[in-house]
């Protein structure tokens, strides 16, 4: 059961630095050239489920590299 709870913590870790990682990234995209309103309500929210989504692909390639990496002490 112990080992449960550090893969969650980690998981929930992991997923946070790279929301962070990605919504610092995304800052210096230009969302005026693609916007009409960039500063609106409805451009704040693509941002930040932009953010989500992105960070949610990294996150999992990231966890998924790891686990599989930590899975090859048992190739031999």
């Amino acid at each position: 059961m112990d080992g449960f709870g550090m893969q969650g913590l980690l998981h929930i870790t992991v997923n946070l630095m790279f929301v962070v990682i990605t919504w610092w990234a995304l800052q210096t995209f230009k969302f005026d050239l693609f916007l009409k309103d960039p500063k609106g309500p409805k451009a704040k929210t693509l941002m930040i489920l932009l953010t989500i989504a992105i960070a949610y692909l990294v996150s999992s390639f990231f966890l998924d590299y790891l686990n599989g990496s930590t899975m090859l002490k048992y190739l031999f």
